[in-house]
C-alpha cells in the first residue's frame, strides 16, 4: 500500500473515475492482469518459482515480483540486468538463459510492476496541480518537488511508486488505507509495525498528552512527529500510554468529478524530483546558520563535528575514569559494505548514508525514522532527476533472500555523510549531484548536477558537504582519471550555484604557467574530502588531490597548481586568498586530501591561529591559517625517502634517484601515503595531535600506474601516534598488529580518550596522554570510517560505521 496523505488537509479522497478511463493507455496493466505469456510462464516456473512463489507473489526465500514497491516503474533493461547478474548475497545469475527467455521474463516483470504513471490517465494535469496547491489544500500537509508542507508523506514520486488502484483507494477511503496491514515501507523484512503516519495520542510521564504521527515504534521506545513538525523521540519511562486513533486524520474528498479526475491525473504524473534549482525557497534563518558554526555540545552537526575540522568533543561523561563500563547500546544495519560514513546528529536525530541513500534514525534508540533511496535514471530529454523512496518510513532495499529487491536498486560508490542546515539535509552522489532532503520526510527539495554541462570527465561526489553560512560547499572525486577539478558552493535554500573554483587553471590564467605540456585541461586535482571553515578569519580551507596522470609528469612540467595544495578561499565570493602546496609536481600520488584542523593554540610563546595537517607525503605541517606562512614541517613517519626535508622556502628538498622510472623505483611512503583521508584530532587541554600513521614503501613506475603495491620484503605497519605540535616530536605511539590496508579508521578525541578502529577489527580507546589501552570492543570488522560522539537526554554515545554495514553506538549503562 502507498498512503498518499495523512495530515489535516481536507481534500484528498474518493476519486470516482470510470473503468474505461482507467484502461486508456494501460497496456502494461492489462498485461499484468492477463499474466505472463506462455513462454514467460514456462521460464518463470522452471527458474524462479522455487523462491518467488508459483504466482510470483513471494515465497519463503524471496519477495513478491508482482507490484513490488522496489521494482515498480523499472524499465525492462533493469530486469534484464538483474536476471543476468543476480544480486550480491542473494539471487544467483541467470546469464545462461537464452536471450529470448530473458526478454520474455523482463517484459512480464515490467508489466507486473506497472505504476500509475504507466497508465497515462485522462485528465488535465495542470488543473490537478493547481487544485493540489490551491483549493484542494493538499499542499498544507504534503510536499511535491520542494513545494508544500512536510506534515505528511512527500508525494513527488507517487505516480512511479504506486498503482492507480492504490492511489484511488487512498483518495476514496483513507481510513481503510491507514488501517491496512500492508503499510508503505513495511514489507516483511522491515522492523516497522505500521505505516509511519498513523495518528496516536501519547500520555507522558507527567500526565500531559501529546498527539502526532507514530513514525516508528518499538517495545521500549516511540518516534513521534507532532503536527507542528517537531520530533519527540521517546524512550521507556518518558511515556505511560500510547493510543492509536481510529481511521485517518484526513477527511474525505468532496470536490467535483472534473476536480477528482484532474487531481488523480496530476498525482499519477509525479515520477520524481526534477534536476535543477528550486525557485521561491525560503532563506535559512540566522539562528539556523549559527547552530552550525557554534552548535550545542550534544550535537555532531558536520562531518568532523565542528566546522573547524577538529574531531574533538568537550562532552565529559565518557572519560578515562568511566570508559571501562562502556557497552554497546544499539546497532543499525545498512545494506552496504565498506561503509565510510560519519554519522551526523542534530537534535537527537542521526543521519547516515550509503551509496545513493540517506537514513534518519532516532539517535538514542537507533530506530529508523525514514530512508531515502535514489535510483539514477537514464538521461532523457525531459530532465527527469533521480527518484528515491524518501516518503514515509521506507527502509533501503533488502539484501539477500534471492530477490530482485536488493543491491541492484542502488548505484555504486561510497558516501561519507551529510550536512544539515535547518530543515535541509544535504548529500552528494556517486555521479556528482548535490541533493537536499527534508529532515522530516526525506523528500527531495532540490537536486542539482555539480558538474557544468559539457565538461568531460568521470566525476563523483563521495565527500560530505560543508555548510558555510547560507551556502553548501561540496567537492568532487575522479582525479585519478582525466578531468579538471573544482570546488563549488550552492545556495542552501534553492541549490543555485553561488561560485565555482577550478583547482586546475584555464589557459591564460597566471597559475596555468605552472603546467607546461598538453594536459592542463584534464589535470586532476580533485577535492573529495570535506574541508574546514573559520568564522573568525572568514576563510574556507579545502584541499586538492594529485595531478593527472599521477606518476608521469612529462606532459605537465612545473608545480601543477593547485594540485596537492590547501586552499584558503573567501566563501562569499569563491576567491582564493592564499594557498600552500605540500608536494609540487607530485609524482607519487600524494593527495593533500587529508583533514585540516583549525586550532587556536600557543606556538613557541605566541597564541596563534594554526592550521594542522599530517600529509600523505609523510610530513606533519603547522601553518598560520591567516597568512599561509609555514611554521613547522617535520616527518611523522620513519620510512620517508622521497625528500630529505622541507626547505626554508616551504618546498620539499627532493632526494636523488627517487623519481618513478621505467623499471620502477622503491619510494617511502607508498601510494596510500603515510596517512590518508581518515580523521585526525587535537586535544586542546593536552595539546597533542593524533594521527593513524602508516610505515610503508612501494615501487613506482613512470607512467600511469605503480607496482607492486607494497614492498613484500618489508610489510606495512600502522601506528597510532601523538604529536607535539610545537616541535613535531612524537609524544607516544601505539603500534597495531594485523594488516593495515583494511583499516581506514581515523580518531576521535573526547574525555581524555582517543577512540580508533584497530587493524584486527577491534574498536579501541586509549589514554590521550599516554597511549595506554583502556577499553576495546571486538567488532571483528574492517574499518573504513572514523568515530564520532554525541549526547541525547544527558547520555553520551560514541558511534562508528563498520565496514560490514553496521552503525555501532556505545554508551555507559543507562541509569
Amino acid at each position: 500500500m502507498y498512503r498518499i496523505s495523512n495530515g489535516r488537509a481536507p481534500a484528498l479522497t474518493a476519486v470516482g473515475i470510470t473503468f474505461a478511463a482507467l484502461l486508456v493507455g494501460v497496456t502494461a496493466v492489462r498485461a499484468w492482469q492477463a499474466g505472463p505469456d506462455s513462454l514467460a510462464r514456462e521460464v518463470f516456473q522452471r527458474n524462479c518459482s522455487g523462491c518467488h512463489g508459483a504466482d510470483g507473489r513471494g515465497g519463503e526465500r524471496a519477495p513478491s515480483l508482482v507490484s513490488n514497491r522496489t521494482t515498480r516503474g523499472r524499465d525492462e533493461m533493469y530486469f534484464r540486468n538483474v536476471i543476468r547478474t543476480g544480486t550480491p548475497g542473494g539471487m544467483p545469475s541467470f546469464a545462461a538463459l537464452p536471450a529470448e527467455h530473458i526478454e520474455a521474463l523482463s517484459t512480464w516483470l515490467r508489466a507486473a510492476n506497472a505504476t500509475a504513471a504507466d497508465a497515462h490517465l485522462f485528465g488535465d494535469v495542470a488543473a490537478g496541480e493547481q487544485f493540489f496547491f490551491g483549493q484542494g489544500q493538499c499542499a498544507t500537509c504534503h510536499m511535491v518537488r520542494g513545494r508544500g508542507q512536510p506534515n505528511g508523506p512527500d508525494l513527488s514520486e507517487i505516480g512511479s511508486t504506486a498503482t492507480v488502484s492504490e492511489i484511488q483507494q487512498a483518495l476514496s477511503d483513507p481510513a481503510a488505507r491507514a488501517n491496512s496491514i500492508s503499510a508503505p515501507g513495511c514489507p516483511g523484512w522491515a522492523f516497522c509495525p505500521d505505516s509511519g503516519w498513523n495518528v496516536v495520542r501519547v500520555v507522558l510521564r507527567d500526565g500531559s498528552t501529546v498527539r502526532g504521527y507514530a513514525r516508528n515504534r518499538g517495545e521500549r521506545d516511540l518516534q513521534l512527529q507532532t503536527f507542528d513538525g517537531q520530533w519527540h523521540l521517546l524512550a521507556q519511562g518518558d511515556y505511560t500510554k500510547v493510543e492509536r486513533e481510529a481511521g485517518s486524520a484526513m477527511p474525505a474528498f468532496h470536490g467535483s468529478d472534473p476536480e477528482r479526475r484532474d487531481l488523480l491525473a496530476f498525482l499519477a504524473s509525479l515520477d520524481g524530483a526534477r534536476v535543477g534549482a528550486l525557485a521561491g525557497a525560503a532563506q535559512p534563518s540566522p539562528k539556523e546558520i549559527a547552530n552550525v558554526i557554534t552548535p550545542r555540545a550534544e550535537d555532531w552537526p558536520t562531518y568532523n563535528g565542528r566546522v573547524s575540522g577538529n574531531r574533538h568533543s568537550d562532552l565529559t561523561q565518557i572519560t578515562v575514569q568511566t570508559v571501562s563500563r562502556l557497552q554497546l547500546a544499539w546497532t543499525y544495519v545498512l545494506p552496504f559494505t565498506g561503509l565510510q560514513v560519519t554519522p551526523i546528529v542534530v537534535g537527537g536525530v542521526m543521519y547516515v548514508t550509503g551509496s545513493n541513500a540517506v537514513c534518519a534514525l532516532d539517535a538514542r534508540a537507533g530506530r529508523q525514522l525514514w530512508c531515502y533511496t535514489r535510483t539514477v535514471p537514464a538521461a532523457d530529454a525531459g530532465g527527469r532527476g533521480a527518484r528515491g523512496g524518501g516518503a514515509g518510513n521506507q527502509p533501503p532495499p533488502a539484501v539477500g533472500g534471492g530477490g530482485i529487491a536488493g543491491f541492484a536498486a542502488f548505484g555504486t560508490g561510497n558516501q561519507r555523510g551529510v550536512a544539515v542546515l535547518g530543515d535541509r539535509v544535504f548529500f552528494t552522489t556517486p555521479d556528482a549531484h548535490l541533493i537536499a532532503l527534508h529532515r522530516l520526510t526525506g523528500g527531495v527539495l532540490w537536486d542539482v548536477a555539480m558538474v557544468p554541462a559539457g565538461v568531460p570527465g568521470q566525476y563523483g561526489g563521495p565527500g560530505a558537504p560543508l555548510v558555510v553560512g547560507d551556502l553548501v560547499v561540496a567537492g568532487i572525486a575522479g582525479g585519478d582519471s582525466p578531468l579538471r577539478g573544482f570546488l563549488a558552493a550552492f545556495r542552501a535554500q534553492s541549490g543555485e550555484l553561488a561560485w565555482r573554483f577550478w583547482t586546475v587553471p584555464a589557459r591564460g590564467e597566471p597559475a596555468a604557467a605552472t603546467w607546461k605540456g598538453s594536459i592542463l585541461e584534464t589535470g586532476g586535482a580533485a577535492t573529495w574530502l570535506t574541508g574546514s571553515f573559520d568564522a573568525g578569519t572568514g576563510l574556507l580551507y579545502w584541499t586538492a588531490g594529485n595531478p593527472y596522470p599521477p606518476t608521469d609528469g612529462r606532459e605537465r612540467e612545473g608545480d601543477n597548481l593547485y594540485s596537492n595544495s590547501v586552499l584558503a578561499i573567501d566563501p562569499r565570493t569563491g576567491q582564493l586568498k592564499w594557498h600552500y602546496q605540500f608536494s609540487p609536481h607530485d609524482l607519487y600520488d600524494f593527495d593533500a586530501t587529508e583533514p585540516v584542523l583549525l586550532v587556536d593554540a600557543p606556538f613557541r610563546g605566541q597564541l596563534r591561529k594554526l592550521l594542522l595537517q599530517a600529509n600523505r607525503n609523510g610530513f606533519f605541517y603547522v601553518l598560520d591559517r591567516v597568512t599561509g606562512e609555514l611554521l613547522l614541517a617535520k616527518p611523522f613517519v620513519k620510512k620517508l625517502t622521497w625528500a630529505k626535508g622541507i626547505g626554508p622556502d616551504g618546498r620539499p628538498q627532493l632526494a636523488p634517484d627517487t623519481a618513478p622510472s621505467a623499471g620502477g623505483v622503491l619510494v617511502c611512503p607508498q601510494v596510500r601515503g603515510a596517512t590518508n583521508w581518515y580523521s585526525t584530532a587535537y586535544d586542546p587541554t593536552i595539546r597533542l595531535f593524533y594521527v593513524q600513521a602508516v610505515e610503508d614503501c612501494g615501487y613506482y613506475r613512470q607512467g600511469r600506474g605503480y607496482f607492486p603495491y607494497s614492498n613484500p620484503a618489508d610489510p606495512p605497519t600502522k601506528v597510532l601516534r601523538a604529536i607535539d605540535i610545537e616541535t613535531g616530536n612524537v609524544a607516544w605511539e601505539v603500534p597495531q598488529v594485523g594488516i593495515p590496508e583494511a583499516n581506514y579508521s581515523g580518531v576521535l578525541s573526547t574525555g581524555g580518550l582517543i577512540f580508533h578502529g584497530e587493524n584486527t577489527g577491534s574498536f579501541d580507546a586509549v589514554d590521550a596522554r599516554t597511549g595506554r589501552s583502556l577499553w576495546g570492543f571486538n567488532a571483528n570488522q574492517a574499518w573504513k570510517a572514523s568515530p564520532m560522539t554525541y549526547a541525547v537526554e544527558g547520555r553520551q554515545f560514541v558511534a562508528i560505521a563498520a565496514s560490514g554495514g553496521n552503525i555501532l553506538a556505545f554508551a555507559l549503562p543507562d541509569r
